[in-house]
C-alpha cells in the first residue's frame, strides 16, 4: 500500500548478503538446473555463510491481461510477447519470458495488479534481483534514459559553474518536449540545468548540458559508451533526452543499472530525491532574476491526486512518451533494506498505473526480502575488477566453483536449487567489486 508520508532516509553502507532459507515454492513448476549467478558487491565474510536449498525459478505467464503492442506504441495492436533470445546478462533466468521469482517459505505471493511490460525488483546495495518480468526486452525509455545522461554527463561540470545560453544549445529540441523553461541568453549554473533535467524531465536543460559537453552527437556517443561500460547491452541511445526515436532502447534491467550507478554520486542522489526547489527565471526591470518553484514530476516523491508519497522513496526518475507509454525507476528504503524498482509501459487503466504499480513491487520486495531466492543478479561495471580480471570474470569464477561444489552435494539428496549462500569458508571479492549506495540523502526541499 502506498504511504501517506515521504520518510527522511538515513542511508549507510551494507556489503553483506542477507539471505535466508527457503522452502518449496507456492507453485510446482518443472525443475530446472539453476543459472550462474555472480556477485556484484565486495563481501568480507566474518562467519561462514549456510548453504541454502531454493525452490526453481517459476515463470508466471500473464494471461490476465490485455496484450501490449509488439511494436511499442502502436495503438490498437497489443501483444504481449517479448522477443525470443534476451540478453542473460545478470543470470540465465532474467532472459526468459514471463515472470521470474523463487518464492521461500513465508514469503508473499507477488501482486496480481501489475500490467507492465517489463519490470524489476532488485536489492539496490547487493544487487540481488528478487524477481523480474521480462527483464531484458527492449523497449523505448522515454525520461528514465536521463538517469544514463546524468549518470555520464554530471561529472564533468562543477555545480557552480556558469553557461550563457545561446540559440544552438537550445537547437534540435523535439514537437512536445517536456521543458524546464530554459531561456536563451541568460546564465545558468549547472546546479540550476541539473534541478531542471531531474525535477521538471526539462529537454532543454538536457540540451543545454549537452552543448556544454561538446553537442548532442557526442553526448550520445558518450552515452553509449557508458552504458557499455556498464554491462547495459540492452541499450541503444540516439537521443540523451528520452525522446522518441527510432531504433532507441532500453530495458527494465539496464534502466536499474543505470539508477544504481548514478546513486553512488551523491550530486545524482540530492538531485533525484528533491521535491521542490527554485529556478531562475527571466530578468525584471531591476536586472534580477525571477525564481519561480519547480516540483519534481516523480510522484511516488511528491505526491498526486489520488496518489500519496511512498513512505521512504528517494527518486529516481520517471518517463512518458507515445512510444514508451510510461516508464518509471524508483530507489526507496524501509527497515534498513534499500530497494531498486523499474517498471515500463503498465497496460492498466488506472490513474497513475506506473506509480501505483511499483508501489505494489517495492511492498512487495520489502515484504518478500531474505524470503525469496534471487533469480539473477544487477551486475557491476566493467571496470569493477578483481583478483581475476573483470568482476564478471574473476568472481563469477570464484562464485561458480562454490556453487558446482553445493550443486554436487545438493543432487546427492535432490536438490532443484542452489542459492547465494556459500558453505565451506568466507567468500571475498576485492573491493574494486564494491558497488554500495551511500544511505544519507538531502533534504526533500530546497
Amino acid at each position: 500500500m502506498i504511504g501517506s508520508m515521504v520518510a527522511a532516509c538515513t542511508f549507510s553502507n551494507v556489503s553483506a548478503l542477507n539471505v535466508k532459507k527457503s522452502a518449496a515454492p507456492r507453485r510446482a513448476p518443472r525443475p530446472r538446473r539453476p543459472a550462474r549467478l555472480a556477485l556484484s558487491v565486495a563481501l568480507a565474510a566474518a562467519a561462514v555463510l549456510p548453504a541454502l536449498a531454493p525452490a526453481a525459478a517459476v515463470a508466471l505467464p500473464r494471461d490476465d491481461k490485455p496484450a501490449a503492442s509488439a511494436t511499442p506504441g502502436a495503438p490498437g495492436k497489443r501483444n504481449d510477447a517479448p522477443p525470443p533470445g534476451m540478453s542473460t546478462v545478470g543470470g540465465a533466468p532474467l532472459g526468459e519470458a514471463g515472470t521470474q521469482v523463487r518464492l521461500g517459505a513465508g514469503a508473499p505471493v507477488l501482486p496480481q495488479q501489475v500490467t507492465g511490460r517489463s519490470w524489476i525488483v532488485a536489492d539496490a546495495e547487493s544487487g540481488q534481483v528478487l524477481a523480474a518480468h521480462n527483464a531484458h526486452w527492449r523497449l523505448p525509455p522515454a525520461s528514465t534514459l536521463k538517469m544514463l545522461f546524468a549518470d555520464t554527463v554530471l561529472p564533468k561540470f562543477p555545480r557552480d559553474q556558469q553557461h550563457t545560453v545561446l540559440a544552438q544549445d537550445l537547437a534540435g529540441l523535439g514537437a512536445g518536449s517536456s521543458m524546464v523553461g530554459v531561456k536563451e541568453n541568460l546564465a545558468y549554473s549547472v546546479h540550476d540545468l541539473w534541478l531542471g533535467v531531474f525535477l521538471r524531465s526539462g529537454n532543454d536543460a538536457v540540451h543545454v548540458l549537452s552543448s556544454m559537453n561538446g553537442g548532442v552527437a557526442k553526448t550520445v556517443q558518450d552515452m553509449q559508451a557508458r552504458a557499455d561500460e556498464l554491462q547495459a547491452l540492452d541499450t541503444r541511445v540516439v537521443s540523451p533526452d528520452g525522446y522518441d526515436m527510432p531504433g532507441q532502447v532500453s530495458s527494465a534491467y539496464d534502466l536499474t543499472l543505470f539508477a544504481r550507478s548514478g546513486l553512488q554520486n551523491k550530486d545524482f542522489r540530492e538531485y533525484c530525491a528533491t521535491a521542490t526547489a527554485k529556478f531562475p527565471g527571466a530578468e525584471g526591470k531591476d536586472k534580477k532574476r525571477e525564481m519561480s518553484e519547480i516540483q519534481n514530476t516523480n510522484r511516488l516523491l511528491t505526491g498526486d491526486v489520488g496518489l500519496n508519497p511512498y513512505k521512504g522513496i528517494a527518486g529516481v526518475k520517471n518517463g512518458n512518451t507515445t512510444n514508451a507509454g510510461a516508464t518509471f525507476t524508483g530507489v526507496a528504503e524501509r527497515g534498513g533494506k534499500v530497494l531498486l524498482v523499474t517498471v515500463m509501459n503498465p497496460e492498466s487503466t488506472e490513474s497513475q498505473a506506473v506509480y501505483k504499480e511499483a508501489a505494489r513491487l517495492l511492498d512487495w520486495g520489502f515484504a518478500a526480502s531474505g524470503k525469496v531466492t534471487p533469480v539473477g543478479e544487477l551486475v557491476p561495471p566493467k571496470s569493477a575488477t578483481t583478483g581475476k580480471g573483470t568482476a564478471t570474470g574473476g568472481a563469477q569464477e570464484v562464485v561458480k566453483k562454490r556453487l558446482d561444489s553445493a550443486a554436487a552435494a545438493q543432487g546427492e539428496s535432490g536438490g532443484v536449487g542452489i542459492a547465494l549462500g556459500v558453505a565451506g569458508g568466507a567468500l571475498i571479492v576485492v573491493a574494486g567489486a564494491v558497488f554500495l549506495i551511500n544511505r544519507r540523502w538531502p533534504l526533500r526541499r530546497r
